[in-house]
């Protein structure tokens, strides 16, 4: 599961920025993969959808919030956080 979680996550943001899944590097930021707000919200609906999770997120003010998304990495540790936690695995 958690390779699943991380290729799919990378996967995603890949789709967002319009890049290839191998260019998503783990310490990147959404800033450095050119993702914009409106991009970072799909990404986050896309992630809930994809993993049936609800991720804690304002988007008007994603520094009060506790889903981290400081790097690609750090998004992938809270996803596989938040599948622990709401589906048990």
């Amino acid at each position: 599961m958690t390779e699943n979680v991380r290729d799919k996550v990378v996967e995603i943001i890949a789709e967002q920025a319009v890049l290839d899944v191998e260019d998503v590097k783990m310490d990147s930021t959404l800033e450095d993969l050119g993702i914009d707000s409106l991009g970072l919200v799909e990404s986050i609906f896309a992630i809930e959808e994809a993993f049936d999770i609800q991720v804690p997120f304002n988007a008007n003010e994603p520094e009060q919030s506790d889903f981290d998304i400081s790097s690609v990495a750090a998004i992938v540790t809270a996803v596989k956080g938040l599948v622990t936690e709401q589906k048990g695995g």
